[in-house]
């Protein structure tokens, strides 16, 4: 039986899509492998956002090479859809599919080497092979941006609007849930911009609360223009299905002169009212955050203007990136003018306001009954983990056989940003990430 390895680099969307074609090839007959081995075809979902990702992009693809001389290299995502923008080839692949093609990469391989497809087995169980011990699934709901950030090359790379029908998409999270996951992630390139012709984004929430049961439902990353009062009102509401309280909503920047150098539609004063609001309506919500440094009109001032309002919001977590230059993008004109050392000190001291923030908002917390969803992977030591509907990392003491359940835990420690408790009844003292 032919083997095949993927390989995902970059955001949920990406991670989604190499799911969908690793069934694709699992129901064609191929043995699914780890990337690590060696293997007859290598999937490789391809980055583009910084040129450090583009790079990784590069290296995955040569280091498939090197694992297998003789295999197929496959390769697809933003990355490579960058390179047949511009006309280039992509080195060592033996197949590029463009973006909007993505999902059709298997019908495209069989019809490119159509004498490894011969020599498939028997389709492999596609339930087990899917969750692989993993109790949170990522489910797309969207694709295409439409913002155009000056810095950014997503709308090259994956253009166009296009919302998924609500239909089909219930139809997949209940096939998800079916097969054994208790948390569903949703995802998109522009989340918030979802339309399907009959609803909305807060319509197919709804929908989802109304025909799922004995799952949670958590938004991957939303824009702060996209965080309705009706969204927030859906994420008080007490329902069998909950959307957790939980939201990435990016800042990228703190000072109004780069947000609009950026061309992001909001200013400082509307994150921050936004996130005021959030914990006044949710008050146990966790809020975490992108953030660019070193954009090439950012100050040192402008950069303190950013230090304050993480200060403010109190991230849980904020994941700090390096601006690098991209292709085509308005950005562009203004070259690169920051120093890499400047950039990865700026880094630097946004990774150390986030370990103290998040310190800060975990301990919160101590003393409480929180729901926990339990990971379906063992640890070396024994101990159980799983996360909290507001994204906290916990760890307690209990019988394996909770894995992948729901479990109420009394939180009793912090250290380095994990929380430690023990096993609670199901009293009458709902849980603060199950209140409104």
């Amino acid at each position: 039986m032919p083997k095949a390895a993927f390989t995902t680099l970059g955001c949920k969307v990406n991670q989604y899509e190499t799911q969908k074609i690793l069934e694709s090839f699992a129901q064609g007959g191929f043995e699914i492998v780890p990337f690590e081995s060696k293997a007859d075809v290598y999937v490789i979902n391809t980055c583009s956002v910084t040129s450090i990702a583009e790079s990784k992009s590069r290296y995955t693809i040569r280091r498939a090479t090197r694992l297998n001389p003789e295999a197929k290299v496959v390769v697809t995502g933003c990355a490579s859809q960058f390179s047949l923008n511009r006309g280039e080839s992509v080195e060592f692949a033996d197949l590029v599919v463009p973006n909007p093609q993505k999902l059709e990469t298997y019908k495209l391989f069989r019809q490119s080497f159509p004498t490894l497809v011969e020599a498939v087995g028997p389709t492999q169980d596609l339930v087990k092979l899917s969750h692989n011990g993993r109790t949170r699934a990522t489910l797309k709901i969207q694709d295409g941006c439409n913002v155009m950030c000056s810095y950014c090359s997503i709308p090259f790379t994956r253009p166009g609007m296009v919302s998924r029908p609500a239909k089909e998409v219930l139809q997949e999270a209940q096939a998800m849930v079916a097969g054994g996951y208790k948390e569903i992630i949703l995802t998109g390139v522009l989340i918030g911009a979802y339309r399907d012709g009959l609803t909305d984004f807060e319509g197919l929430l709804e929908l989802l609360q109304r025909n799922l049961a004995d799952v949670r439902l958590r938004i991957s990353s939303i824009e702060m223009r996209q965080v309705t009062p009706r969204l927030i009102e859906l994420m008080q509401a007490q329902s069998a299905v909950k959307i957790v309280p939980h939201l990435h909503i990016p800042l990228q920047a703190g000072d109004d002169a780069v947000l609009a150098a950026m061309n992001r539609p909001y200013r400082q004063a509307d994150y921050l009212a936004l996130c005021a609001n959030l914990k006044r309506a949710i008050p146990e919500i966790s809020i975490t955050t992108d953030i660019m440094v070193g954009f090439p009109t950012e100050t040192d001032e402008c950069f303190e203007s950013t230090v304050r309002v993480c200060e403010e919001v109190g991230f849980l977590k904020i994941h700090a990136f390096r601006f690098s230059p991209r292709d085509g993008t308005p950005a562009n004109q203004y070259g690169d003018p920051i120093e890499v050392q400047e950039k990865n000190r700026r880094a630097t001291v946004l990774n150390a306001i986030s370990a103290r923030t998040a310190t800060a908002h975990s301990r919160r917390f101590l003393g409480d009954t929180m729901r926990v969803l339990v990971e379906g992977k063992d640890r070396p030591d024994g101990v159980l983990e799983g996360l909290t509907d507001n994204y906290l990392t916990v760890r307690f003491a209990g019988d394996p056989s909770l894995r992948r359940s729901f479990v109420m835990v009394n939180l009793q420690e912090e250290t380095n940003g994990i929380l430690t408790g023990e096993l609670a009844p199901a009293t009458p003292r709902i849980a603060l990430s199950l209140a409104t």
